[in-house]
């Protein structure tokens, strides 16, 4: 028989955007069998049983823009200088500790190297080493002068790009990705504020690149990402089919429209947290607040605010993931971005959190069985000490999750003592 987890006496906040209620939950093997009303008799013989003592269980949190290669690192090339062997090493404890701040999956944004999203799904699927539910990505598949593209006529450097120039450029590498077993094609058809010579405006991939890219994708029935943040750049992705939208912070009124059309098989993530902590706190690495300003980081940061405020209204899908994985925006502090979200987005909490719960369910495109507390779904599990509705920063600080499960089985056991102590705040 397989085994059997009761959590009682807990608050159910099932990530549906429904009220949280007292009740019990029944895990069976990997899945939710049962979710009912605190009073309900249920069979549980022979379960583990879990006194929540009044604290909220939810489903684990998902990271919309992973980079679980990246290592905190201070600039773009120092990831190039990082051997392969000792990378996967470092990004399998960025893995665990993502889990340990309680996200049990992670849909990647880009490897900072061809295998390392692949080698580190496989390893964690394989029951090797604790870690989220991975979708992996390839690195991002940029061009000459592209964000990315680190290297010196002088010296050799290279950092998470493989740089392309022209559409069989794109589609071979693409292709040779498709082969070594990614999920996600990752695209940069833009650039950023801090690349001078690709800025975030403007749109440096031609259209046949992407065309190419999506076109070998739709072959191998995989997705494809854009790092996107030009409008010009957001309406060519979504022409050729590019499903995932990271950034589209400087969309204008025809993007709005054609991610409104889109809406049914497109998401969107802004990825606030890059450009809150580079304007606001990074001086320590160099860049100032004025500084940032110079390279225009509040321009985007306010445009981008108002432009997902827009998309909302329109039905967009908009999920919180916000590039960490830098050394001002480290791994480990992903949970920030539900923050931002109530605080700059106007979210309310509940809304938030279902955007990083049943949203993040579906960009894992796994909406039928993930990010719901809901009989039948896969019992990926937070316990939460407190209430995140009263206030979603308790969702940073690993110490307030009592519990964390995945996949039915417990990555983080609870401890009685924590549980009566939960009873006592509630």
């Amino acid at each position: 028989m397989a085994a059997r987890t009761l959590f009682r006496d807990v608050q159910v906040l099932d990530g549906s955007g429904a009220p949280p209620f007292a009740g019990l939950v029944l895990v069976e093997g990997n899945r939710i069998k049962t979710v009912a009303p605190a009073a309900t008799p249920v069979a549980a013989d022979g379960a583990t049983v879990v006194d929540g003592g009044g604290a909220t269980l939810m489903p684990g949190l998902v990271e919309a823009h992973s980079h679980l290669s990246f290592l905190d690192t201070a600039d773009l090339e120092s990831l190039g200088f990082v051997p392969p062997e000792e990378h996967i090493l470092r990004t399998v404890r960025n893995a665990r500790k993502m889990l340990d701040q309680g996200f049990t999956a992670c849909n990647s944004a880009a490897a900072a190297k061809a295998r390392l999203d692949v080698v580190l799904r496989n390893a964690i699927d394989a029951g090797e080493f604790p870690g989220p539910r991975t979708r992996a990505a390839s690195p991002e598949l940029a061009t000459t002068a592209g964000l990315g593209d680190v290297r010196l006529r002088h010296m050799h450097r290279e950092t998470f790009a493989i740089v392309c120039d022209g559409a069989d450029e794109f589609r071979k590498t693409a292709r040779e990705m498709v082969r070594e077993g990614v999920d996600t094609l990752k695209i940069n058809p833009s650039g950023d504020e801090f690349v001078p010579h690709a800025r975030a405006h403007q749109t440096v991939m031609t259209e046949a690149e992407i065309a190419a890219v999506c076109e070998v994708a739709q072959m191998h029935g995989k997705r494809v990402a854009a790092h996107a943040r030009s409008a010009r750049s957001v309406k060519l992705c979504l022409k050729h089919g590019v499903q995932v939208i990271y950034h589209a912070t400087l969309v204008d009124d025809e993007a709005c429209a054609a991610l409104e059309a889109a809406r049914d098989w497109c998401f969107v993530a802004p990825t606030l947290g890059i450009n809150y902590t580079t304007l606001n706190e990074a001086a320590k690495w160099g860049i100032t607040t004025e500084a940032a300003e110079s390279m225009g980081v509040r321009r985007e940061l306010e445009t981008g605010i108002a432009n997902m405020k827009r998309l909302r209204t329109l039905g967009v899908r908009i999920l919180p993931g916000g590039d960490y994985g830098f050394a001002w925006n480290p791994i480990g502090t992903n949970a920030r971005d539900i923050e931002h979200f109530v605080n700059l987005l106007g979210f309310s909490p509940m809304d938030a959190i279902a955007s990083a719960t049943r949203l993040g369910g579906e960009i894992m495109m796994m909406g039928s069985e993930l990010g719901q507390v809901k009989p039948g779904y896969l019992a990926d599990l937070l316990l939460v000490d407190g209430n995140p509705l009263a206030n979603v920063a308790i969702l940073q600080d690993a110490s307030r999750l009592l519990a964390i499960m995945k996949d039915g089985a417990f990555h983080k056991a609870p401890v009685a003592e924590r549980a009566a102590a939960a009873r006592q705040l509630a």
